[in-house]
């Protein structure tokens, strides 16, 4: 069939059908081509090579680019990495507590210590840098050798370095937190004795923010106390001025202190018979017959003592030793009672609570109140004063509240916020017109910056550029072939059979139509042949 067209068209169609094989060559390679995403970054060398090794042999396309980036079709990143995380890899510089798996027979007692010590900062360090803001993360434990005398103990410390990622930053509520991850995961290891520095070295947590410091739950415990005022604040009065006419601030002064107190007090003494009795015991002892010796040991202690005498007429009196008898043996008894009274005491222990509000201060801004409306002018009133006259000046919009509704406003505002005055709080309410500048409001982020309009946008694009480039070439190139093809006007041999049968038919055609048909015979006579030889078949038959 090609033998009956002319070389132009048969060059036409070759070219055809080679763009056509071209354009859908590289559709398909376009559309086949995946789009590649992150897998790792900042890997070392060894991590590096291991990952790319281990890829090759699960028949992953990948990726190498700079700063230890590998990357591989976006389709197949969670399961790259969870093969790759069954195999242990990337190991990463960080050792962690597989280090304890290969101890060699005969390690010393400091070299197992040691061994955990960096099993432990490893792990730490993973763990940190489990934080999205994190990049890397280091941790250093100073660990104190145990001793068994107490003035020789000594508290462990730690000191962390986390790099960020570019244009990240740590809350506080994230530096507390991985200062009491290390210090939970240390033995005796206080938050205070935790140090962190970014890769600026700039100190985001050091062993001064001790007890006296906020932490992250005690700032939030403040700003909750601060907006709940606030809210209770516009709720009671943006009912009476409107919803955008009042504007309040609260700061609160809260004490977080932690005290304990103890009070012991005693009564004085009071009477025995009003006096309760703590116990009472009595001892009563009795001997009867003749009486040991007593008093000093010697000679003159033992000798009863000589009764004194005196002269009576002139003449002494006998001893009383001689007169008076020797007496008898006596008896002896000891009696003994105590009793000891109840002491009055008065044991008071007091422990202050902790997040206590010591001081409230509010403000308060209540925009002005729509002025009333202007009575309508009366039927014999003219409408204006004469053209002469000024034009009157135009009602205000709004007008100030009253001194009375000020007073019941911020009667509402003491009662919502909780006021207290022995407790020094503080509050200011003031009335002023509002400045009446519009802001800009804030556009939502439109529909075709959002990432997964964005991928479907660029699928739906390729589509389209594979069917406009298909249309292009059908329309544009073998259509315009097939039509000029279809077009040629068919040129006879001028044999003695051909004119003889038909006469009136060259007879009919236009000299110019005929050297052009004569034109087309000598440049392809192939073709010319072929057509004679059908009519003459169809004139035989």
């Amino acid at each position: 069939m090609l033998g009956r067209f002319s070389p132009r068209a048969r060059a036409l169609m070759v070219l055809s059908t080679v763009l056509i094989g071209a354009i859908v060559s590289a559709a398909w390679l376009w559309s086949a081509n995946p789009s590649y995403s992150v897998l790792f970054t900042n890997l070392s060398d060894r991590d590096g090579g291991a990952v790319i090794a281990q890829l090759s042999q699960m028949n992953v396309p990948y990726r190498n680019a700079d700063g230890g980036t590998i990357l591989v079709p976006a389709d197949k990143v969670h399961e790259a990495r969870l093969k790759l995380a069954s195999q242990g890899l990337p190991k990463g510089s960080i050792v962690g507590f597989e280090i304890l798996e290969s101890q060699k027979f005969g390690l010393t007692q400091f070299q197992e210590q040691l061994n955990y010590q960096r099993g432990l900062e490893g792990e730490l360090a993973r763990s940190i840098q489990t934080l999205a803001p994190v990049a890397g993360a280091r941790v250093h434990l100073a660990l104190p050798k145990s001793s068994g005398f107490l003035r020789d103990h000594q508290a462990p410390t730690a000191s962390v370095l986390v790099q960020l990622h570019p244009g990240k930053t740590l809350d506080r509520a994230q530096i507390a937190g991985i200062v009491h991850l290390v210090a939970s995961s240390v033995p005796e290891l206080t938050t205070k004795n935790v140090s962190v520095v970014d890769q600026h070295g700039t100190l985001l947590a050091s062993q001064s923010e001790g007890e006296g410091a906020l932490d992250a739950q005690q700032l939030d415990y403040v700003g909750q106390i601060e907006s709940s005022t606030i809210k209770r604040i516009e709720d009671i009065l943006e009912p009476i001025v409107g919803r955008a006419n009042v504007r309040a601030q609260v700061t609160a002064d809260v004490d977080f202190s932690n005290t304990e107190q103890m009070d012991e007090s005693y009564k004085p003494n009071q009477s025995a018979d009003k006096a309760a009795i703590r116990s009472q015991s009595s001892t009563e002892n009795s001997t009867t017959g003749s009486a040991g010796p007593q008093g000093v040991p010697g000679a003159l202690s033992n000798q009863p003592p000589v009764p004194p005498t005196a002269p009576i007429n002139g003449s002494a009196s006998a001893p009383a030793s001689a007169a008076t008898p020797p007496q008898a043996p006596g008896a002896s008894s000891h009696r003994e009672q105590v009793t000891n009274f109840e002491i009055d005491k008065n044991v008071r222990h007091t422990k202050t609570a902790t997040g206590e509000i010591r001081r409230l201060t509010a403000a308060v801004v209540i925009n002005n109140k729509p002025a009333p409306a202007a009575p309508p002018a009366s039927a014999g009133q003219p409408a204006s004063a004469g053209a002469g006259a000024p034009a009157a000046a135009a009602a205000p919009a709004s007008v100030a509240w009253s001194p009375k509704e000020m007073e019941n406003i911020q009667a509402l505002v003491r009662e919502a916020m909780g006021f207290n005055e022995k407790r020094g709080d503080s509050l200011n309410v003031v009335n002023v017109e509002f400045s009446q500048l519009e802001l800009p409001p804030v556009e939502p982020t439109p529909v075709w910056q959002q990432p997964e309009v964005i991928a479907l946008a660029k699928e739906i694009g390729q589509a389209t550029l594979f069917l406009v480039l298909t249309l292009v070439v059908v329309f544009g190139v073998v259509r315009p072939a097939l039509k000029a093809i279809s077009s040629q006007p068919v040129i006879m041999a001028e044999t003695p059979s051909a004119t003889e049968s038909l006469p009136a038919a060259r007879s009919e055609l236009p000299t110019s139509q005929l050297d052009q048909m004569r034109q087309i015979a000598r440049s392809d006579p192939a073709t010319v042949a072929n057509v004679v030889k059908a009519w003459v078949g169809e004139a035989k038959t």
